[in-house]
């Protein structure tokens, strides 16, 4: 008789909950931070084109030259850095842990933050050591450097800003991190453009980092295409874990399109940012409302009740992420992406109808 899957699939994986996406058909759709804002219809209709004429037929550019090329002047990646691409960051976060699953490996993490960080050390059967913000989602540095000197991570994974808090971190403690890991720092920049603050410059000073960054939060969600920055000498040897042509055709050509008009994309950034600041002014003024500051495109919120707020949001075709059971720090948090003048609007108004 065949072995059946409790008899074949390792417990840790057995024992996780698959990532679950919900349904958003009918729903204003702050969930998932996206930018809410199509692209000019003079940049569709070229990518159209692209679309049409693309030899589909063919495999892509294994090494996507031209991409790499706009991604370095598009986003100033520094001189002698070499680009990993990814089919989102999710592939680039697991390439990261393939290459240093070696027996005994630990990965760190802070907590809470980006769920797949965990999972996917998880996948590939290395160790996790998750650090505790303090109550306020800000570092604790003094326990992370001790985690850091007790475990000896060979990867580090800092969201910067954090997801789902919303928060940059404190520079210089980002350094002392950097000089106290003894292997690769991972800065997962994937809301950078909400931030305007980045650790690309510092890559040629600290070998040992690294940073990671998306264009789905950009307004490209659809082509699934992320992205690592580093020395030539830790990604030629992460290249070898990427799987032949995992970024298509279209996504590569789309995506060199897109970002040549990169002041496209920082216009709609700035709109998403001034609509940020708007809707934080609008939630500190609700009663029973308390409001986490952000520098990403979405905004972390608590409030009495989560769950019902959550389910009185849904009933009036709302969607936010709540969070009140991803971590215990997040009890009764909910987290709203920053939409359209409108969107922000309804959801404001449903709020205020479901407290």
């Amino acid at each position: 008789m065949p072995l059946t899957p409790d008899q074949l699939i390792r417990d840790e994986i057995r024992a996780l909950a698959a990532y679950h996406v919900p349904d958003a058909g009918g729903y204003v759709k702050l969930d998932a931070m996206e930018n809410p804002y199509a692209l000019p219809d003079t940049l569709r209709a070229e990518i159209a084109r692209l679309a049409a004429d693309a030899a589909i037929n063919r495999y892509p550019d294994a090494a996507a030259t031209a991409l790499k090329d706009r991604i370095r002047s598009a986003m100033a990646v520094p001189d002698g850095m070499e680009i990993l691409l990814g089919n989102g960051s999710d592939e680039i976060i697991q390439i990261l842990a393939m290459a240093i699953a070696k027996p005994g490996a630990t990965i760190l993490g802070l907590e809470p933050s980006f769920v797949m960080y965990k999972m996917i050390a998880a996948f590939a059967g290395v160790s996790y050591v998750g650090v505790p913000l303090r109550a306020d989602f800000t570092l604790d540095i003094e326990a992370t450097l001790a985690a850091i000197a007790q475990h000896q991570p060979a990867l580090i994974f800092i969201a910067y800003p954090n997801n789902p808090t919303g928060n940059l971190f404190d520079h210089a403690a980002l350094l002392r991190i950097l000089d106290a890991a003894p292997g690769l720092v991972v800065l997962d920049e994937a809301y950078h453009v909400f931030a305007l603050e980045s650790f690309m410059p510092l890559l040629a000073r600290y070998p040992n980092l690294m940073v990671m960054r998306t264009l789905s939060k950009l307004g490209l969600a659809g082509l699934r295409l992320g992205f690592l920055v580093g020395s030539p000498a830790w990604l030629n040897e992460l290249d070898k874990l990427r799987l032949p042509y995992n970024v298509n055709v279209l996504t590569q050509q789309v995506a060199e399109l897109v970002l040549a008009h990169a002041d496209i994309l920082e216009q709609q950034a700035a709109a998403i940012r001034a609509e940020r600041s708007q809707l934080m002014q609008a939630l500190t003024q609700i009663a029973g409302v308390e409001v986490f500051p952000s520098a990403a495109n979405f905004i972390l919120l608590r409030v009495a009740n989560a769950d019902t707020v959550f389910e009185g949001l849904k009933q009036r075709r709302i969607l936010i992420k709540n969070l009140s059971r991803a971590h215990p720090q997040l009890h009764n948090c909910l987290r709203v992406t920053v939409g359209t003048p409108d969107e922000n609007r309804q959801f404001l108004e449903s709020l205020k109808a479901s407290l």
